[in-house]
């Protein structure tokens, strides 16, 4: 293999030349130790990483599976590393809180169960903020991490150690999960894919509850988007465990073979000035539509049809009630109100006062919201909206406290983009937009009708296709 594979090749090519015999599972381990060595230190994207003599170790065991024609999966020997909010047996599980910085679970939860089945070597965690509360990855366990392209600035989040840990050629694919818009954020912000799947598609086990969290998920990133459907693959599938999970069977690595037809796309935008929005990102976000429109998709300038004001209240009201629920089992152990991050606080506390007629009202907005989605959905196939209303922030800032002039309310009111795909269950996914006067990442989401995930991806893999020079620009290189 050239010396530079680790550069060249998607987590599909790696897995080609791997079981071909052109690559060792070791040589690869090598590798990827190497480049962590060299690029985490500037950009702290990979924490709690295991012994290196244990990694090759289980390479070698991958290595002589392949030697006797055994495979466990298209991930074979490729090393992963977890988003630190998902249980990992043996590997310390923080959320980024220093309650937690000690808790090492002894099993895996399901997605990794998942990964570890397809082959994926799992070399340690991914980096994310505080129980993954804010578009901006710093904790007081293992620090901040630094954009791809700028370690000065925010990598966003909360699947900001992924994004980042895959711009800069640290691991080849990698999970995150989304509650509101953590793997599409960071994903723009970074110039990879990131998706956020249908609300059920990949089974969140074990859980407390499996009735009314329905906001968060697991999901993909990843630099192809092969590679992305390939995951999610791995990631999906029904779980008796998990009740609500979907059991239709979908294969999106197989669907991407199927041609994409040219797409109805209802560009939002700021919805008719209602979000702030910095400048430059509507102006990229619409040179990737005018690229979209080139492939023959139909781009039309959409009003979004219903107050969003009221669907941003009954947001907050869903939000606070189950991250408060999350919240509440630590303020038990000592010392926790003086260590849990203020933002977390507000959360609980405002989860505290929250009536059950409250949250029937706001799952009642929630309910009378995807009902008019779908109606949009009756004349067009995909609703487009910037991945974030501003460009990757100072890392110093916790967030920002207000764009154009207009000042935000809350500590993730300046997220309010992207909402509506989490509140509706829908998938979506955020392709690379582009470059701002700075050179930081855009991304622009594009939003698909319930269930069709595997449209989302086609339609990403057509601009994918056609845009291989504007995707293939890779950040500076972290030496």
């Amino acid at each position: 293999m050239p010396p530079n594979f680790l550069d060249d090749l998607d987590a599909t090519g790696l897995s080609q030349a791997l079981h071909a015999g052109q690559l060792s599972c070791r040589e690869l381990m090598q590798a990827t130790l190497a480049r962590i060595a060299a690029r985490n230190p500037r950009f702290n994207a990979i924490v709690s990483l295991r012994d290196p003599e244990a990694l090759l170790a289980e390479a070698d065991a991958h290595d002589a599976l392949l030697a006797r024609g055994q495979s466990k999966g298209w991930l074979h020997g490729i090393p992963q590393a977890i988003k630190d909010l998902s249980a990992t047996a043996g590997i310390a599980t923080t959320q980024g809180s220093v309650l937690l910085a000690r808790t090492v679970p002894r099993d895996d939860e399901l997605m990794v169960v998942r990964i570890k089945a397809a082959g994926g070597i799992v070399i340690g965690k991914t980096n994310t903020p505080e129980f993954g509360l804010g578009s901006h990855t710093f904790n007081d366990v293992f620090g901040t991490t630094g954009n791809a392209w700028d370690p000065a600035r925010s990598a966003g989040g909360s699947s900001g150690g992924a994004a980042v840990a895959l711009a800069q050629r640290m691991v080849a694919v990698a999970d995150g999960s989304d509650f509101m818009g953590s793997l599409r954020n960071p994903a723009g912000w970074n110039h990879i894919f990131g998706m956020r799947p249908s609300q059920g598609r990949v089974p969140q086990v074990p859980a407390a509850d499996t009735w009314l969290a329905q906001l968060g998920t697991a999901g993909p990133m990843a630099r192809t988007v092969r590679d992305l459907a390939r995951m999610l693959d791995t990631q999906a599938g029904h779980d008796p465990r998990a009740p609500l999970s979907l059991d239709d069977g979908a294969r999106f690595a197989e669907a991407l073979g199927r041609t994409a037809q040219p797409a109805r796309i209802a560009w939002l935008g700021d919805l008719g000035g209602y979000l702030p929005m910095e400048a430059g990102v509507l102006d990229c976000c619409e040179q990737a539509l005018r690229r979209l429109a080139a492939l023959g998709c139909t781009v039309e300038p959409t009003a979004l049809g219903t107050a969003p004001e009221p669907v941003w209240d009954a947001w907050l009201v869903w939000r606070r009630v189950l991250v408060g629920a999350r919240i509440a089992p630590l303020m038990a152990l000592p010392q926790a109100r003086e260590r849990i991050k203020p933002e977390a606080l507000w959360e609980y506390e405002q989860g505290q006062g929250t009536s059950a007629a409250q949250f029937m009202a706001a799952s009642a907005r929630r309910t009378a919201f995807y009902q008019h989605l779908l109606g949009l959905f009756e004349r067009h196939d995909v609703l487009a909206l910037p991945s974030a209303q501003v460009w990757p922030f100072a890392a110093t800032e916790r967030w920002p406290t207000q764009i154009a002039g207009r000042p935000m309310d809350t500590y993730h009111r300046w997220m309010e983009v992207v909402i509506y795909a989490t509140f509706a269950g829908l998938p979506a996914i955020s392709i690379p937009a582009g470059f701002g006067p700075q050179g930081l990442p855009m991304g622009l989401q594009l939003i698909g009708r319930p269930r069709d995930d595997a449209g989302v991806l086609r339609l990403a893999a057509a601009y994918e296709a056609a845009e291989q020079a504007l995707l293939r620009t890779a950040p500076p290189n972290g030496g």
